[in-house]
C-alpha cells in the first residue's frame, strides 16, 4: 500500500501516527484513575506489580516518568487540572471546597472544548465525586459515579446513590474499629457488576456510535482509591508472602520540619490500627489488586478504541490525580509534598507523538494537561491557563523544561526538576532531596551549606500568589436538583 506524502514524512520523523492536516481536529479520550501512585510496571515503583495494559500504552505512546499532581489531594488536583488554575491562584486547597461558586467564571476543559466545536461527554469520577463538584452544564452528556459501597455513602453528599444496609461480612477487611471508607476485600458480585465497569461500558458504547464532530470523552475510574474492592482474580495475582512493607528508618523524622511532620501525622490512627491488627501486608495486597483491576479496565478501553472508527484520529491521555502513601513516613493516604504523594503516571498516545515508547524525564504536572490538549487539538489558547503545553516534549524528548510546582494547602510548595525536590512550607522551613540518590526522601539536605545556591534557584519558581482559601461547603446551602448554591 502506498503512503501519502504526509504519512511518508511522518514515518521518517518517527511519529507514531501522522499529525493532523489543516482543518482536522483529533478526538480526545481522558482516561483517569484515582490515588494510583508510581506502582506501575513502566514506572518501576513496586517490583512485581502487574500492569500489562498501562505498560502497553506506555510503549505505544509517551510516558512522562517524572509527572506530578499539581496538588496531592483529589479535589484541588482535579480542580487545577480542569480549570487550568493553580491551587495557589484559585484558593481551592482541599476536598471541602466547591470550586464552582468560588470560581464562577472559570472555563473548564469540557466547557472550553464545547465552545470550540467538540462534543464533551463523561462518566465516573472526573471532577471530585461529591454532589456539587461536577455541574451538569459542563457536559453534553454525563453518567454519574456508581459506588461499590452504597451503604457508606451519605445521602446529602451523594443524592443519586441508593443507600442500602451494611452487607453481610462488612467490613470485609475484618477490622471492626476503622471508620469510613478504609476497607478492602472481594465483594460478593461478579466483575461486571463493579461500579467502575459502568464507566467503562459508557465509554465502550460511545466509541461504537457515529459522531459527526470531534469529541472529548472522559472516563474516570475510582480504583485504586479506598475502599479497595476488587474481584478475587486480581487478589490472586499476588501472594501474601511476597508483599513487601515500606521501610521507615527510626530517625526519618529527625530532619523534617514541623509542618512536614504534621502532614505525615494526619489520620495516623489508621496506620496504627492497621499495624496493630496485623493487616499492613493485607492492605498493600489490596492496593496492588486494585491497581491490576484498574489496569484491566484500562485495557478494555484501549481495545474499544482500537476496534472503533476513531482509532487513528484520537489522542488518549491516561493520568492519576495524585499518589498514595501505604505506610511510608508512617502515613496512609496522600496529602504530603513528598514523592510518594505527588508522583503519578501520565501517558499520551495517538497522533503526533514523536519517538513513542521513549519516556520523558523532565518534570511536569497535571496542570499542563489543559494547555497541551488545546495545543494538540489546534483550538485557540486559553489565556487563563497557568500550565505549560507538553507538546515540545511530545515532539522532542530532549526539549528543555522549567521545574514543576506542587502545592498542598496555603503557602506550602514543592519544586521538582529532573533530579531534585525542594519543599518550602508556610513558616519558611525547608526540605531538599536528591531523588536520584534518595527516592524515598530519607535525607533532607536543606541544611547543607553547599546546597544554598540550589535552593535559591529552585525557590524562584515558588508562586508569589498564595490566595486565601475559598469558603468551605458548610458556608453554602446547595440544591442538587437545580445545581445552585446560596451563601448562608
Amino acid at each position: 500500500m502506498s503512503l501519502s506524502r504526509r504519512e511518508f514524512l511522518a514515518t521518517l520523523a518517527g511519529a507514531a501516527v501522522p499529525a493532523f492536516g489543516a482543518g482536522e481536529r483529533p478526538n480526545i479520550i481522558m482516561l483517569s484513575v484515582d490515588d494510583m501512585n508510581d506502582w506501575v510496571g513502566c514506572l518501576g515503583g513496586y517490583e512485581g506489580v502487574k500492569t500489562p495494559n498501562i505498560d502497553r500504552l506506555a510503549k505505544r505512546g509517551v510516558l512522562f516518568r517524572n509527572a506530578h499532581a499539581s496538588s496531592p489531594l483529589c479535589n484541588p488536583s482535579r480542580t487545577a487540572l480542569f480549570t487550568g488554575l493553580r491551587a495557589s491562584t484559585s484558593g481551592v486547597y482541599d476536598n471541602e471546597q466547591w470550586w464552582r461558586p468560588a470560581l464562577p467564571n472559570a472555563v473548564t476543559i469540557p466547557q472550553y472544548f464545547r465552545k470550540h466545536g467538540y462534543k464533551a461527554v463523561g462518566a465516573g469520577k472526573i471532577f471530585h465525586h461529591n454532589a456539587g463538584f461536577n455541574p451538569p452544564d459542563q457536559w453534553d452528556d454525563f453518567q454519574l459515579q456508581e459506588f461499590d459501597d452504597p451503604w457508606y455513602r451519605r445521602p446529602e453528599w451523594y443524592p443519586w446513590n441508593k443507600k442500602v444496609p451494611n452487607p453481610e461480612g462488612h467490613p470485609f477487611n475484618g477490622i471492626k474499629n476503622i471508620q469510613g471508607e478504609f476497607d478492602w476485600g472481594v465483594l460478593p458480585k461478579p466483575e461486571a457488576a463493579y461500579g467502575d465497569m459502568r464507566a467503562i461500558e459508557y465509554g465502550q458504547r460511545f466509541l461504537k456510535q457515529k459522531h459527526d464532530k470531534p469529541f472529548l470523552l472522559c472516563v474516570g475510574l475510582w480504583h485504586p482509591h479506598i475502599p479497595m474492592f476488587a474481584p478475587k482474580e486480581y487478589f490472586d495475582l499476588y501472594k501474601d508472602k511476597d508483599i513487601r512493607l515500606p521501610i521507615n528508618p527510626e530517625d526519618d523524622f529527625d530532619d523534617i520540619p514541623e509542618p512536614g511532620k504534621k502532614m505525615a501525622a494526619a489520620r495516623r490512627e489508621e496506620h496504627e490500627t492497621i499495624v496493630k491488627e496485623g493487616k499492613w501486608k493485607a492492605a498493600i495486597h489490596a492496593y496492588l489488586a486494585c491497581i491490576s483491576f484498574a489496569d484491566h479496565m484500562i485495557g478494555i478501553m484501549m481495545d474499544a478504541l482500537d476496534q472503533s472508527a476513531y482509532a487513528k484520529n484520537t489522542i488518549l491521555v491516561f493520568w492519576s490525580d495524585n499518589g498514595w502513601h501505604l505506610g511510608e513516613k508512617i502515613h496512609w493516604h496522600k496529602s504530603t509534598l513528598w514523592q510518594r504523594a505527588t508522583h503519578v503516571p501520565l501517558i499520551f498516545a495517538g497522533p503526533g507523538m514523536k519517538a513513542p515508547g521513549q519516556a520523558r524525564g523532565q518534570a511536569v504536572t497535571l496542570l499542563d494537561l489543559y494547555p497541551t490538549l488545546v495545543d494538540l487539538a489546534g483550538v485557540p489558547k486559553n489565556s487563563t491557563n497557568e500550565g505549560l503545553t507538553l507538546r515540545p516534549l511530545l515532539e522532542d524528548a530532549k526539549a528543555k523544561r522549567q521545574p514543576a510546582v506542587i502545592t498542598f494547602m496555603q503557602n506550602n510548595h514543592a519544586v521538582r526538576d529532573e533530579r531534585w525536590r525542594y519543599i518550602r512550607y508556610h513558616d519558611g522551613s525547608e526540605e531538599l532531596y536528591d531523588e536520584q540518590a534518595d527516592p524515598q526522601d530519607f535525607h533532607n539536605l536543606a541544611g547543607k551549606p553547599e546546597q544554598a545556591a540550589r535552593k535559591a534557584a529552585m525557590a524562584k519558581w515558588i508562586p508569589k500568589t498564595n490566595a486565601e482559601p475559598v469558603p468551605p461547603r458548610s458556608a453554602y446551602d446547595f440544591d442538587f436538583a437545580t445545581h445552585t448554591w446560596k451563601r448562608k
